[in-house]
């Protein structure tokens, strides 16, 4: 599974990228908002530090006004990936910005129909989130298992699962278990994987045991 950051603070991602665990960032308008900051500046900050996609969200909402915002995001950096909303238009310029060969994550997916549209499109990848369906009394993980059976029907299908709105770490365990590609978490949810009791005591009984033998590694 691949492990995206969904943030718009660039402090979070250079915190987090040199474990080894960041293969691309999330960004959307409202993230980028509360920070205040520039969204040319944060993108191509982000860009500069992962390898991997950093999806930055078109606000246009008619599909050439979409392709032509698309286009404009790819100038900031070759790891960008556009990201549009699920609806009718959303579908065309996704088709649009994949025929010209930009990767394109559609995202606001909340059923298993709109999955199948987004990968039929060109999609790179299709966002569900989890999160939101439970909200409102609904298994958001529950759509990640639909979708997966959806997409292993058809192996022409390239269309990568991303799963998003991640809350917790019960949350990740499950779409491991179901197989989404990708997950992407806050930095919190991220730092929390790492966490277990066990561990925690377990290592504080070894150095207690070793610093009772007076020794040192170097």
């Amino acid at each position: 599974m691949k492990f995206f950051l969904d943030t718009a603070i660039v402090d979070e991602v250079a915190e987090m990228v040199d474990t080894g665990l960041v293969d691309g960032v999330t960004t959307n308008p409202s993230l980028i908002a509360k920070t205040g900051a520039d969204m040319r500046d944060t993108i191509a900050a982000m860009c500069a530090l992962v390898d991997g996609p950093v999806s930055a969200e078109v606000t246009a909402t008619e599909a050439q006004g979409m392709f032509d915002e698309g286009v404009h995001l790819r100038t900031i950096a070759e790891n960008v990936c556009v990201k549009v909303p699920l609806t009718l238009e959303g579908l065309r310029a996704t088709h649009m910005l994949s025929q010209a060969g930009h990767p394109v994550n559609v995202t606001l997916c909340f059923s298993s129909n709109q999955a199948l549209l987004a990968a039929k499109a060109g999609a790179s990848f299709v966002s569900p989130f989890i999160g939101r369906l439970d909200d409102i009394g609904l298994n958001g993980l529950d759509l990640i298992s639909d979708i997966r059976q959806v997409y292993d029907n058809y192996p022409e299908l390239e269309t990568e699962i991303l799963a998003a709105s991640i809350r917790n770490v019960v949350h990740m365990r499950e779409l491991a278990l179901i197989g989404a590609d990708v997950a992407t978490l806050p930095a919190k949810v991220m730092k929390d994987m790492v966490k277990h009791p066990l561990t925690s005591s377990g290592l504080e009984g070894f150095l207690a045991d070793w610093k009772a033998t007076g020794q040192q590694i170097l």
